[in-house]
C-alpha cells in the first residue's frame, strides 16, 4: 500500500495523473459556499451551540476518590436534591466525577453536596463546589474575538507582502474563514460542548491552515514565475500542477498532525476519562481535517478564479492553445524528474517571439527624419542608408524646431533651394560624406 501511495504521489508530481482542483473550481467553490451557509444556518435553526458553564455560568461540583464513577449515579443524586439543576455529568479520570448544573443558591448547593456524598460514598472533603458567573464567559468571548481579528489582519498583511500579490492573501483568508465556519457548524450539528479550550483549539487550527496554504501557494508561485514565457502549460494548468505536487505533502502533514491528537481524543477520553482534554483535542482533530481539505479545494481554486481574467493570463492561454493545435497536442506534457518550469523555456525561441511581437514604428513620408531627431547622414542609394533600412545613427536631439535660415551647400546654391522643406522652413542639410575606395568616409567638404 505504501508503494502504491508513493507511486500515486510521483504521478501527481509529474503530471501523469492530475486531480482537477482548478479544472472543476466552480464545483469545489459551490460546495464550499453551501457548506458555509449550512454551518451558519444549523445553529440558528437548532437554537445555538452547546455552550459550557464558562459561557453560560452556573455551579460546578468535583467529586474525587470515588469507587464507582458512573455518570448515572451523579445524575440521580443531583435531580433528587434540585429538580431544576439540569446536571451534566462527566468522568474525570478513573476515580473522579465532574458535574455542572445551572446556577444554584446556597441552600440548593448544600443539598446537592450532601446528596453526592451519600451517592458516591465519599467524605465531605472529597466534594468541592464552585460558582462561575456568566460575565466571565462574556469576557473570554470578547478577548477571543479580538484575538481572531488581530490574527486575520496580520496574517493577511504578511501573506500579501510575502507573495507580493493580494489575490493569494485573499484566497488564504477565505480558506481560513471556511475552516472556522465549517468546524463551528460540525460542533453545532453534533452537539459537542463549546468551551474556552475549544476556542483555543480553533485558533491553533487556523495557524495550521495558514501554514498548509503557504506551502501550497509557495509551490504555485514557483511554477507560475515567468508563466508568460512558458510554451507548454497555461497559467491555470501551472496552478493545478502546483497543487497536485503538494497534495501528498498536505496529506502527510494532516495525518502526522491528526494522529497524536486522535490519541489524546480517543485514548484519553474513552480509557482515562480525561474530560478536560476532550475539548481541545476534538477541536484540533476536526479542524486539521477541514483545513487540509480547504487548502486544496478552496484556496487553490479561488486563487485561479481571481486571476483567470487577467489579460496576461488570457493571452498566454490563447498562445498555448494555438501552439497545441498547430502541433496536434491535446494535453499538457508530463514533467520529467527534477526539472523545473524555467527549464522548459527556450531562450532563443522566446527571443524570436519577442521580436515578432514588437510593433513596427508608424510610417512617415521621410522615415530618416524622426520628430526631434537629426541623423548624421541623409538617405543614400545603397542598402546601408537610413532610407533603405529605416535606421540611422542619432547625433543630436533637438529641443525645439529650427528657425529658418538660408542654407549653404558645398555643391552650389542651386541645391540649397531644393533642400528647403515644403512648409517654408529652411534648414541646412549636412552634405553626404564620400566614401573612400577602402570603405572609410572622409570629413565634411
Amino acid at each position: 500500500m505504501a508503494a502504491n501511495f508513493a507511486s500515486w504521489g510521483n504521478d501527481l508530481h509529474s503530471g501523469k495523473r492530475s486531480i482537477p482542483y482548478v479544472g472543476r473550481r466552480k464545483l469545489w467553490l459551490t460546495i464550499s459556499i453551501i457548506a458555509v451557509v449550512a454551518s451558519i444556518l444549523v445553529p440558528i435553526i437548532s437554537g445555538g451551540f452547546n455552550l459550557s458553564i464558562d459561557f453560560k455560568g452556573g455551579s460546578e461540583f468535583q467529586i474525587s476518590n470515588v469507587s464507582n464513577n458512573s455518570e448515572s449515579i451523579g445524575t440521580k443524586a443531583v435531580k433528587s436534591a434540585a429538580k431544576n439543576a439540569d446536571p451534566r455529568v462527566a468522568r474525570a479520570g478513573q476515580s473522579g466525577v465532574r458535574i455542572e448544573t445551572n446556577q444554584l443558591g446556597d441552600s440548593a448547593t448544600e443539598r446537592v453536596r450532601d446528596a453526592l456524598m451519600d451517592a458516591y460514598h465519599v467524605k465531605s472533603k472529597d466534594v468541592t463546589s464552585n460558582f462561575i458567573g456568566p460575565t466571565w464567559g462574556s469576557d473570554v468571548t470578547a478577548k477571543m474575538l479580538r484575538a481572531l481579528i488581530i490574527f486575520v489582519v496580520l496574517a493577511a498583511a504578511g501573506m500579501a507582502l510575502y507573495f507580493r500579490t493580494w489575490k493569494m492573501s485573499v484566497s488564504a483568508i477565505a480558506s481560513v474563514f471556511q475552516v472556522m465556519v465549517v468546524s463551528a457548524g460540525i460542533y453545532a450539528v453534533t452537539g459537542f460542548e463549546v468551551s474556552p479550550t475549544t476556542i483555543v483549539g480553533f485558533l491553533t487550527v487556523l495557524s495550521f491552515s495558514l501554514y498548509d496554504t503557504v506551502v501550497v501557494f509557495d509551490k504555485i508561485r514557483e511554477n507560475t514565475t515567468s508563466f508568460e514565457r512558458n510554451r507548454h502549460f497555461t497559467f491555470l494548468e501551472l496552478v493545478n500542477l502546483g497543487a497536485n505536487q503538494t497534495t501528498v505533502r498536505s496529506i502527510n502533514t494532516a495525518v502526522v498532525g491528526a494522529l497524536p491528537v486522535a490519541a489524546i481524543l480517543f485514548i484519553g477520553t474513552i480509557w482515562l476519562g480525561a474530560g478536560t482534554l476532550t475539548d481541545i483535542s476534538l477541536s484540533l482533530f476536526i479542524g486539521i481535517i477541514v483545513a487540509a481539505a480547504s487548502t486544496l479545494f478552496v484556496a487553490t481554486p479561488m486563487y485561479a478564479w481571481l486571476r483567470q481574467s487577467e489579460p496576461a493570463v488570457i493571452k498566454q492561454r490563447h498562445k498555448i492553445r494555438h501552439l497545441r493545435e498547430k502541433e496536434g497536442i491535446t494535453a499538457p506534457p508530463v514533467m520529467e524528474d527534477d526539472k523545473s518550469m524555467l527549464e522548459l523555456i527556450d531562450p532563443e525561441e522566446q527571443e524570436r517571439e519577442d521580436k515578432a511581437d514588437e510593433k513596427p514604428a508608424p510610417a512617415r513620408s521621410r522615415p530618416w527624419e524622426l520628430e526631434g531627431v537629426e541623423f548624421e547622414t541623409p538617405p543614400e542609394d545603397d542598402d546601408s542608408s537610413p532610407g533603405a533600412s529605416g535606421r540611422g545613427t542619432i547625433t543630436q536631439q533637438k529641443t525645439a524646431k529650427r528657425t529658418g535660415r538660408s542654407g549653404s551647400d558645398t555643391t552650389g546654391s542651386s541645391n540649397s533651394g531644393a533642400s528647403r522643406s515644403a512648409g517654408g522652413q529652411s534648414g541646412r542639410t549636412p552634405a553626404p560624406r564620400r566614401r573612400r575606395k577602402g570603405g572609410s568616409r572622409r570629413g565634411r567638404g
